[in-house]
C-alpha cells in the first residue's frame, strides 16, 4: 500500500513538473481579409499581448495579406462564410502548459481569426524560420528590383525600335 501511495506522489510530482516547464510553441493563424489595415494590426498586437502575458515572445512573422490555398468555409451567425484570402501572421512564443492553455483558449474565441495552428516546436526551428523569411523578403525585393530594370531597358530598346 505504502508502494501505491509514493508511486502516485511521484507521478503527481511528474505532471506538476511537466506542467511549470516552459515549452516552444508556434501559432500560426489567419485573420479576416475584410478587415481593415488599422483593425489588421489591432488585432494582432492584441493576440501579441495575450501571448506576452502568458508566455515569453521568440519570434514573430507580422500580417501579411495572401491568397489562400483553398477556400476556407465557416459558420457564422449570419451564415455560411468562405474566405480565399486571409491576412496571415506567426507567434513563436515559450510558455508553460498552464500559459498555453489560456492562449489557445483565448485564440480560438478571436472572432477575427479564421482558422488558426498551434504546435509544439523549438527555438532553433523558430530562428530558422525567421532566418528563412528574411531570406525570402531578400530575394523578394532583389527580384522586384530586377524585374524594374529589365521593364526599363525594355521600354528604352521599344523606344529605340519604333524610331
Amino acid at each position: 500500500m505504502a508502494k501505491g501511495t509514493y508511486a502516485e506522489e511521484r507521478e503527481e510530482e511528474v505532471l506538476e513538473d511537466s506542467e511549470s516547464e516552459a515549452r516552444v510553441y508556434e501559432l500560426g493563424f489567419h485573420l479576416d481579409p475584410e478587415l481593415p489595415s488599422e483593425e489588421v494590426k489591432k488585432a494582432y498586437h492584441a493576440l501579441h499581448g495575450l501571448v506576452a502575458k502568458d508566455g515569453t515572445i521568440v519570434a514573430e512573422g507580422e500580417p501579411v495579406m495572401m491568397q489562400l490555398a483553398y477556400t476556407i468555409s465557416r459558420q457564422e451567425t449570419s451564415g455560411r462564410r468562405d474566405f480565399n484570402s486571409a491576412h496571415f501572421a506567426w507567434i513563436v512564443y515559450e510558455a508553460t502548459a498552464a500559459g498555453h492553455a489560456r492562449i489557445v483558449k483565448a485564440v480560438g474565441a478571436d472572432t477575427h481569426i479564421v482558422r488558426f495552428i498551434d504546435l509544439l516546436t523549438t527555438k532553433e526551428a523558430a530562428r530558422h524560420a525567421v532566418e528563412m523569411r528574411e531570406l525570402s523578403m531578400k530575394t523578394s525585393e532583389s527580384a522586384s528590383e530586377s524585374e524594374e530594370s529589365i521593364g526599363t531597358e525594355l521600354d528604352a530598346a521599344l523606344e529605340n525600335v519604333a524610331v
